[in-house]
Protein backbone atom coordinates (compact mmCIF):
# COMPACT_ATOMS: atom_id res chain seq x y z
CA UNK A 1 0.00 0.00 0.00
CA UNK A 2 2.81 2.37 0.93
CA UNK A 3 4.55 1.58 -2.35
CA UNK A 4 1.41 2.46 -4.35
CA UNK A 5 0.96 5.70 -2.39
CA UNK A 6 4.60 6.65 -2.91
CA UNK A 7 4.30 5.93 -6.63
CA UNK A 8 1.17 8.10 -6.96
CA UNK A 9 2.84 10.90 -5.01
CA UNK A 10 5.92 10.70 -7.24
CA UNK A 11 3.77 10.83 -10.37
CA UNK A 12 1.86 13.78 -8.96
CA UNK A 13 5.07 15.66 -8.21
CA UNK A 14 6.41 14.86 -11.69
CA UNK A 15 3.18 16.16 -13.23
CA UNK A 16 3.27 19.36 -11.17
CA UNK A 17 6.96 19.88 -11.94
CA UNK A 18 6.46 19.28 -15.64
CA UNK A 19 3.47 21.62 -15.75
CA UNK A 20 5.44 24.33 -13.94
CA UNK A 21 8.38 24.01 -16.32
CA UNK A 22 6.03 24.10 -19.33
CA UNK A 23 4.25 27.18 -17.94
CA UNK A 24 7.46 29.16 -17.48
CA UNK A 25 8.82 28.02 -20.85
CA UNK A 26 5.65 29.27 -22.56
CA UNK A 27 5.64 32.47 -20.50
CA UNK A 28 9.24 33.39 -21.33
CA UNK A 29 8.83 32.32 -24.94
CA UNK A 30 5.87 34.69 -25.22
CA UNK A 31 7.85 37.51 -23.56
CA UNK A 32 10.76 36.94 -25.94
CA UNK A 33 8.46 36.88 -28.97
CA UNK A 34 6.74 40.09 -27.89
CA UNK A 35 10.11 41.78 -27.33
CA UNK A 36 11.39 40.58 -30.71
CA UNK A 37 8.22 41.83 -32.42
CA UNK A 38 8.20 45.23 -30.70
CA UNK A 39 11.90 46.08 -30.80
CA UNK A 40 13.29 44.13 -33.79
CA UNK A 41 10.53 43.54 -36.36
CA UNK A 42 9.32 47.12 -35.85
CA UNK A 43 12.61 48.39 -37.28
CA UNK A 44 12.02 46.45 -40.49
CA UNK A 45 8.26 47.01 -40.91
CA UNK A 46 7.67 50.50 -39.59
CA UNK A 47 4.17 51.89 -39.22
CA UNK A 48 3.44 54.65 -41.75
CA UNK A 49 2.92 57.54 -39.36
CA UNK A 50 1.67 59.81 -42.16
CA UNK A 51 -1.43 57.64 -42.37
CA UNK A 52 -2.62 59.13 -39.08
CA UNK A 53 -2.73 62.69 -40.47
CA UNK A 54 -0.62 65.55 -41.81
CA UNK A 55 0.31 67.20 -38.52
CA UNK A 56 1.86 66.00 -35.26
CA UNK A 57 1.61 68.06 -32.06
CA UNK A 58 4.56 67.76 -29.67
CA UNK A 59 4.52 69.31 -26.19
CA UNK A 60 7.74 70.11 -24.36
CA UNK A 61 9.25 70.36 -27.82
CA UNK A 62 12.24 72.65 -27.32
CA UNK A 63 14.63 70.18 -25.66
CA UNK A 64 15.22 66.58 -24.71
CA UNK A 65 12.79 63.84 -25.71
CA UNK A 66 10.17 66.27 -27.02
CA UNK A 67 12.60 67.95 -29.41
CA UNK A 68 13.88 64.55 -30.52
CA UNK A 69 10.33 63.33 -31.21
CA UNK A 70 9.58 66.49 -33.20
CA UNK A 71 12.65 66.02 -35.38
CA UNK A 72 12.05 62.30 -35.90
CA UNK A 73 8.40 62.84 -36.84
CA UNK A 74 9.44 65.56 -39.30
CA UNK A 75 12.07 63.22 -40.74
CA UNK A 76 9.28 60.69 -41.33
CA UNK A 77 7.26 63.22 -43.29
CA UNK A 78 4.90 64.96 -40.85
CA UNK A 79 4.41 68.68 -40.27
CA UNK A 80 4.96 69.70 -36.66
CA UNK A 81 3.18 71.88 -34.12
CA UNK A 82 5.67 72.74 -31.39
CA UNK A 83 4.29 73.52 -27.92
CA UNK A 84 6.46 74.88 -25.11
CA UNK A 85 6.83 77.88 -22.81
CA UNK A 86 9.88 79.60 -24.36
CA UNK A 87 9.02 81.52 -27.52
CA UNK A 88 12.66 82.05 -28.47
CA UNK A 89 13.44 78.34 -28.21
CA UNK A 90 10.29 77.47 -30.15
CA UNK A 91 11.42 79.64 -33.05
CA UNK A 92 14.90 78.07 -32.99
CA UNK A 93 13.56 74.49 -33.08
CA UNK A 94 11.01 75.42 -35.76
CA UNK A 95 13.75 76.82 -38.01
CA UNK A 96 15.87 73.70 -37.46
CA UNK A 97 13.02 71.40 -38.50
CA UNK A 98 12.13 73.49 -41.55
CA UNK A 99 15.74 73.66 -42.75
CA UNK A 100 16.73 70.06 -41.97
CA UNK A 101 13.54 68.22 -42.95
CA UNK A 102 11.67 70.65 -45.20
CA UNK A 103 8.45 70.34 -43.20
CA UNK A 104 5.97 73.00 -42.11
CA UNK A 105 5.92 74.07 -38.47
CA UNK A 106 3.68 76.07 -36.18
CA UNK A 107 4.44 77.16 -32.62
CA UNK A 108 2.26 77.55 -29.54
CA UNK A 109 3.73 79.26 -26.50
CA UNK A 110 2.16 78.10 -23.22
CA UNK A 111 3.06 77.04 -19.68
CA UNK A 112 1.46 73.75 -18.62
CA UNK A 113 1.99 74.48 -14.90
CA UNK A 114 -0.83 77.05 -15.13
CA UNK A 115 -3.47 74.32 -15.29
CA UNK A 116 -6.76 74.17 -17.19
CA UNK A 117 -6.87 77.80 -18.33
CA UNK A 118 -4.34 77.23 -21.12
CA UNK A 119 -6.36 74.70 -23.12
CA UNK A 120 -8.94 76.90 -24.91
CA UNK A 121 -6.14 78.91 -26.58
CA UNK A 122 -4.37 75.69 -27.62
CA UNK A 123 -7.59 74.26 -29.05
CA UNK A 124 -8.18 77.44 -31.05
CA UNK A 125 -4.64 77.36 -32.49
CA UNK A 126 -5.11 73.72 -33.61
CA UNK A 127 -8.66 74.09 -34.93
CA UNK A 128 -8.04 73.96 -38.71
CA UNK A 129 -5.15 71.47 -38.76
CA UNK A 130 -5.33 67.80 -39.81
CA UNK A 131 -3.78 66.45 -36.61
CA UNK A 132 -3.04 62.76 -36.53
CA UNK A 133 -0.46 62.38 -33.75
CA UNK A 134 -0.16 64.01 -30.30
CA UNK A 135 3.04 63.49 -28.33
CA UNK A 136 2.31 64.42 -24.71
CA UNK A 137 5.86 64.77 -23.49
CA UNK A 138 6.07 67.85 -21.29
CA UNK A 139 7.21 66.95 -17.78
CA UNK A 140 9.15 68.02 -14.73
CA UNK A 141 10.45 66.78 -11.40
CA UNK A 142 10.10 68.67 -8.13
CA UNK A 143 13.81 68.74 -7.26
CA UNK A 144 17.17 68.43 -8.97
CA UNK A 145 18.20 65.86 -6.34
CA UNK A 146 16.81 62.79 -4.56
CA UNK A 147 14.88 64.17 -1.56
CA UNK A 148 12.21 63.20 0.94
CA UNK A 149 8.74 64.44 0.03
CA UNK A 150 8.66 66.91 2.94
CA UNK A 151 12.07 68.30 1.93
CA UNK A 152 10.80 69.59 -1.43
CA UNK A 153 11.85 73.25 -1.89
CA UNK A 154 8.77 75.54 -2.10
CA UNK A 155 6.59 72.43 -1.54
CA UNK A 156 3.15 73.89 -2.17
CA UNK A 157 4.09 75.56 -5.46
CA UNK A 158 6.27 72.72 -6.77
CA UNK A 159 3.74 70.02 -5.88
CA UNK A 160 0.99 71.88 -7.72
CA UNK A 161 3.24 72.34 -10.75
CA UNK A 162 4.24 68.67 -10.94
CA UNK A 163 0.63 67.50 -10.66
CA UNK A 164 -0.56 69.98 -13.29
CA UNK A 165 2.22 68.98 -15.63
CA UNK A 166 2.23 65.22 -15.22
CA UNK A 167 -1.39 64.66 -14.23
CA UNK A 168 -3.04 66.31 -17.25
CA UNK A 169 -0.58 65.21 -19.92
CA UNK A 170 -1.31 61.73 -21.11
CA UNK A 171 1.35 59.83 -22.98
CA UNK A 172 4.97 60.09 -21.85
CA UNK A 173 5.28 58.19 -18.59
CA UNK A 174 8.42 56.82 -16.94
CA UNK A 175 9.77 53.62 -15.48
CA UNK A 176 9.87 55.63 -12.26
CA UNK A 177 6.14 54.96 -12.17
CA UNK A 178 6.42 51.21 -12.69
CA UNK A 179 7.13 50.65 -8.98
CA UNK A 180 7.07 52.87 -5.86
CA UNK A 181 10.20 55.02 -5.78
CA UNK A 182 11.30 56.41 -2.39
CA UNK A 183 12.99 59.84 -2.70
CA UNK A 184 11.01 60.34 -5.93
CA UNK A 185 7.60 59.81 -4.34
CA UNK A 186 5.48 62.49 -6.04
CA UNK A 187 7.18 62.10 -9.43
CA UNK A 188 6.68 58.33 -9.49
CA UNK A 189 3.07 58.73 -8.29
CA UNK A 190 2.16 61.14 -11.10
CA UNK A 191 3.85 58.89 -13.65
CA UNK A 192 1.87 55.82 -12.63
CA UNK A 193 -1.26 57.95 -13.07
CA UNK A 194 -0.12 58.68 -16.63
CA UNK A 195 0.52 54.98 -17.24
CA UNK A 196 -2.82 53.75 -15.89
CA UNK A 197 -4.80 56.55 -17.51
CA UNK A 198 -3.16 56.00 -20.89
CA UNK A 199 -3.63 52.23 -20.86
CA UNK A 200 -7.26 52.58 -19.77
CA UNK A 201 -7.98 55.13 -22.50
CA UNK A 202 -6.42 52.87 -25.09
CA UNK A 203 -8.65 50.00 -23.98
CA UNK A 204 -11.73 52.24 -24.14
CA UNK A 205 -11.07 53.80 -27.55
CA UNK A 206 -9.02 51.32 -29.60
CA UNK A 207 -12.24 49.89 -31.06
CA UNK A 208 -12.90 53.34 -32.51
CA UNK A 209 -9.54 53.45 -34.30
CA UNK A 210 -7.82 55.59 -31.65
CA UNK A 211 -4.51 54.36 -30.22
CA UNK A 212 -3.19 55.68 -26.93
CA UNK A 213 0.40 54.58 -26.48
CA UNK A 214 2.15 54.92 -23.15
CA UNK A 215 5.95 55.22 -23.33
CA UNK A 216 7.77 54.55 -20.05
CA UNK A 217 11.53 55.00 -20.49
CA UNK A 218 14.39 54.70 -18.06
CA UNK A 219 17.04 57.42 -18.13
CA UNK A 220 17.49 59.44 -21.32
CA UNK A 221 20.13 62.13 -21.77
CA UNK A 222 18.10 65.35 -21.32
CA UNK A 223 18.15 68.49 -19.19
CA UNK A 224 16.24 66.58 -16.49
CA UNK A 225 19.11 64.07 -16.25
CA UNK A 226 21.70 66.85 -16.51
CA UNK A 227 22.63 65.79 -20.05
CA UNK A 228 24.61 62.77 -18.89
CA UNK A 229 26.63 61.21 -21.74
CA UNK A 230 24.82 58.31 -23.48
CA UNK A 231 26.00 54.75 -22.86
CA UNK A 232 24.63 51.20 -23.07
CA UNK A 233 22.02 51.94 -20.41
CA UNK A 234 21.33 55.63 -21.00
CA UNK A 235 20.04 56.58 -24.45
CA UNK A 236 20.46 59.88 -26.25
CA UNK A 237 17.15 61.66 -26.83
CA UNK A 238 17.38 61.28 -30.62
CA UNK A 239 18.19 57.56 -30.49
CA UNK A 240 15.40 56.96 -27.99
CA UNK A 241 12.81 58.85 -30.05
CA UNK A 242 13.77 56.93 -33.19
CA UNK A 243 13.41 53.53 -31.50
CA UNK A 244 10.30 54.49 -29.56
CA UNK A 245 8.48 55.67 -32.69
CA UNK A 246 9.22 52.32 -34.30
CA UNK A 247 7.06 50.67 -31.64
CA UNK A 248 3.93 52.57 -32.73
CA UNK A 249 1.43 50.03 -34.04
CA UNK A 250 3.22 47.20 -32.24
CA UNK A 251 2.66 48.03 -28.58
CA UNK A 252 0.38 50.34 -26.60
CA UNK A 253 2.70 50.20 -23.58
CA UNK A 254 6.44 50.21 -24.15
CA UNK A 255 9.77 51.04 -22.57
CA UNK A 256 10.63 52.67 -25.89
CA UNK A 257 13.82 50.76 -26.68
CA UNK A 258 15.27 47.30 -26.10
CA UNK A 259 17.90 48.58 -23.64
CA UNK A 260 15.24 50.02 -21.34
CA UNK A 261 13.03 46.94 -21.70
CA UNK A 262 15.92 44.73 -20.54
CA UNK A 263 16.60 47.09 -17.62
CA UNK A 264 12.95 46.80 -16.62
CA UNK A 265 13.14 42.99 -16.57
CA UNK A 266 16.42 43.00 -14.64
CA UNK A 267 15.21 45.44 -11.98
CA UNK A 268 11.93 43.58 -11.48
CA UNK A 269 13.92 40.38 -10.79
CA UNK A 270 16.91 41.68 -8.82
CA UNK A 271 15.43 44.78 -7.16
CA UNK A 272 11.90 43.83 -6.06
CA UNK A 273 9.52 46.10 -4.16
CA UNK A 274 10.24 44.57 -0.75
CA UNK A 275 13.90 45.50 -1.14
CA UNK A 276 13.35 48.89 -2.77
CA UNK A 277 10.94 49.97 -0.03
CA UNK A 278 12.98 48.63 2.89
CA UNK A 279 14.42 51.02 5.48
CA UNK A 280 17.90 49.78 4.64
CA UNK A 281 17.53 50.64 0.96
CA UNK A 282 16.05 54.07 1.69
CA UNK A 283 18.97 54.86 4.03
CA UNK A 284 21.45 53.78 1.35
CA UNK A 285 19.67 56.00 -1.16
CA UNK A 286 19.90 58.92 1.29
CA UNK A 287 23.65 58.34 1.70
CA UNK A 288 24.11 58.15 -2.06
CA UNK A 289 22.13 61.38 -2.55
CA UNK A 290 24.22 63.16 0.09
CA UNK A 291 27.48 61.95 -1.44
CA UNK A 292 26.35 63.15 -4.87
CA UNK A 293 24.90 66.49 -3.74
CA UNK A 294 27.89 68.64 -4.70
CA UNK A 295 28.29 66.91 -8.05
CA UNK A 296 24.57 67.24 -8.76
CA UNK A 297 24.71 70.97 -8.00
CA UNK A 298 27.57 71.35 -10.47
CA UNK A 299 25.67 69.38 -13.11
CA UNK A 300 22.57 71.51 -12.53
CA UNK A 301 24.61 74.68 -13.07
CA UNK A 302 26.09 73.29 -16.29
CA UNK A 303 22.64 72.30 -17.56
CA UNK A 304 21.31 75.77 -16.76
CA UNK A 305 24.20 77.42 -18.57
CA UNK A 306 23.58 75.26 -21.65
CA UNK A 307 19.90 76.30 -21.67
CA UNK A 308 20.92 79.96 -21.51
Amino acid sequence: MDTVSDSMLARGLVFIGGFTVLYYMLKWSWICWCGFRVYVLSKVWQTDLKAYGQWAVVTGATSGIGKAYANELARRGLDIVLVSRSKDKLHIVAKEIESQHGRQTQIIQTDFTEGHDIYPAIAEALRDLDIGILVNNVGMNYSDKLVHFLDIPNPEQRTTQVINWNGLIINMSSEAGAQPQPMLSLYSATKIFVTYFSRSLNSEYKSQGITVQCVAPFMVSTNMTHNLPPNLLLKSASAFAREALNTVGYSSYTSGCVSHALQNIALSIFFPDWLRLSSYCVKQTEKFAQSMEKKMDEMTERSASKED
